[in-house]
């Protein structure tokens, strides 16, 4: 018999994300490759929105950098496979922790400043990586790029079809946003809570607020470099247009129309942001000014985001206030 504890942890974020993993392992089987290429696309967006929907959403942290620390997640596999022979999970590994010691050092300028002028730092950082990415042309291959960046080969099997690289995409997404879940529900993600909800009272506790403030930046940076990791395999090719700043507005803008602070808005951001243009390619040319005008509608609409309008109208459709099911606001007890 299973504990009581252990079911009262298996909430409805747990439950979504592993019959999201099932549905999207089988649903592909009947697309074409390019529809796949969308689906894989659409998960690894999501691990990066994850990250920063981490740092905005826990630690108030408004980062613009976290198109370049994908950047430099992409680069540093697509480096280590082509370059350095060596196989995508220690790449991936690599990456991450490249990405987390980055973040650790930019994060420093976070416990000094506040609001705006980290925007600045990050927005300075974004610059300089990008900067890095195209002129550094003996080591990234400039506006040329790298190519024939290799699929992973886990356990003997290749994952060199599109299906079989979409459902380790799945299988990837799934892990790291589990392990993100648990995080939120360890003493950690309570301390990170309590930081959000109310620093004065943390610190009134014992919690080193700068210590966790500067975690939660380098486990969001983390994240950016595992997408990029991810990112680099799935399309095989990388230049530095796809890591601008402008990638890291949309990625902002992601994590506020899903929903910051809920675990599972990275995944309807990136939806809206991925997805959404793609089925608004019929409108040819205006598919765009679709996009933006959705966009703009459901921002004021709704300034929490989609969970957010969805919580609004499941607590109407109760009539009494409901339990924060998403793990990155603080439950009631």
């Amino acid at each position: 018999m299973i504990h009581s504890s252990l079911l009262s942890r298996l909430d409805g974020v747990f439950l979504t994300l592993i019959l999201g993993a099932l549905v999207l392992w089988f649903v592909p089987a009947g697309m074409g490759r390019y529809g796949t290429y969308v689906l894989s696309l659409w998960l690894v967006t999501a691990v990066a929105v994850m990250g920063l929907n981490l740092t905005l959403g826990v630690a108030g942290l408004k980062s613009l950098a976290q198109a370049a620390f994908m950047g430099i997640g992409a680069y540093a596999t697509a480096l280590l496979t082509t370059k350095g022979g060596m196989g995508w999970l220690p790449a991936f590994a690599i990456s991450g922790l490249l990405t987390f010691a980055i973040g650790l050092l930019l994060g420093f300028p976070a416990l000094r400043v506040k609001a705006h002028y980290l925007a600045f730092v990050t927005l300075a950082f974004s610059t300089l990586v990008w900067l890095v990415l195209r002129n550094e042309q003996w080591l990234t291959g400039g506006v040329f790029g790298l190519s024939n960046i290799p699929r992973p080969t886990l356990f003997g099997l290749k994952l060199d079809g599109h299906l079989a690289f979409h459902r380790f995409v799945v299988v990837a997404t799934v892990l790291l946003a589990l392990a993100l879940w648990w995080l939120i529900r360890s003493p950690w993600g309570r301390a990170f809570l309590a930081l959000r909800e109310n620093p004065v009272r943390a610190a009134s506790l014992g919690i080193n607020i700068r210590a966790y403030t500067l975690l939660a930046f380098a486990i969001g940076s983390a994240y950016a470099g595992f997408a990029g990791a991810l990112y680099a395999p799935l399309v095989e090719f990388i230049d530095p247009s796809p890591f601008a700043l402008s990638a890291s507005f949309f990625l902002l803008l992601m994590v506020v129309a899903g929903g910051s602070g809920y675990q599972l808005g990275p995944f309807v951001g990136a939806l809206l942001g991925v997805v959404l243009p793609e089925w608004l390619r019929f409108t040819g040319g205006l598919y765009l000014i679709l996009f933006a005008a959705i966009v703009v509608a459901l921002l004021i609409a709704c300034p929490q985001g989609m969970l957010g309008l969805f919580e609004r109208f499941w607590n109407a459709i109760r009539r009494r206030p409901m339990g924060r099911n998403l793990p990155l606001r603080e439950e009631q007890p």
